[in-house]
């Protein structure tokens, strides 16, 4: 019998911030090729209609915000040991940079940066993570790839992410640990409304893509899936765009 190595049968993925869009998206995936997965955002309502749409059994999810440290270390013992770990909590904001205070930077860094590299920062100092385990970033093309006005302080935040990796990715393959991260270009999500960004600012962006449509969940969680599975075990410190060729240009 030949082995699938993109399976995930036998191990057990924490997805941080799986309650909608790619997170949400990525616990499917994942329990589609054959993982249990722990899903854990801030609310259980979502959370639980996550896991009624996944294969197989034995998953289960935690609801938790993890910008409060304490209530973190609180519920670390309720988490499995893990095989992978997916980091897919954020916000964004749009604001030309001009206007945008430390109070708007605050807000933003505080979950797309500073409670996430905490939450791993925990995780592998409890031994939480098995020998072999894969780590993923969800960062952006923003700010790391592509540079667009009034996208600063998100792009800020996810260069940050993606410079981390790379250290953790140094520091922690000596535990046999591979760090890598996801660079999506727009996604189709929530992230996608009025308040964020205008209609007509959607339909002239998608022109600048080669595949002329913006991104699924699932295209990104495609992704996440090759740097959990066995298929990825030569690779760690990567950054993976997944952008419709928008960078290629």
């Amino acid at each position: 019998m030949i082995k699938n190595p993109f399976s995930l049968e036998g191990k057990t993925i924490l997805v941080v911030g799986g309650s909608r869009g790619i997170g949400r998206a990525t616990a499917i995936q994942c329990s589609i090729m054959g993982g249990t997965v722990v899903n854990l955002a801030r609310t259980p309502q979502t959370l639980h209609s996550s896991i009624e749409e996944m294969e197989g059994g034995g998953h289960c999810f935690i609801s938790v915000d993890i910008t409060d440290v304490e209530k973190v270390k609180a519920i670390l013992p309720e988490i499995p040991m893990a095989d992978g770990v997916v980091l897919c909590a954020g916000i964004g904001v749009m604001k030309p940079f001009l206007f945008c205070t430390r109070t708007d930077y605050d807000r933003v860094f505080n979950l797309n940066f500073f409670a996430t590299i905490e939450f791993l920062r925990l995780l592998v100092k409890k031994k939480k993570l098995n020998k072999g385990a894969s780590v993923v970033f969800v960062s952006s093309i923003g700010g790391v790839y592509n540079f667009s006005a009034g996208n600063s302080i998100y792009g800020a935040s996810k260069a940050a992410l993606n410079s981390t990796m790379k250290f953790c990715a140094i520091e922690f393959a000596s535990k046999k640990i591979r760090v890598n991260s996801v660079n999506p270009g727009m996604i189709k999500t929530e992230f996608n409304n009025p308040n964020i960004i205008t209609e007509e600012q959607l339909n002239s962006d998608i022109e600048n893509y080669p595949l002329k449509r913006f991104g699924e969940p699932d295209d990104v969680a495609n992704a996440i899936i090759y740097l959990l599975s066995d298929a990825s075990s030569w690779v760690t410190g990567t950054s993976i765009v997944v952008d419709g060729g928008l960078t290629a240009r």
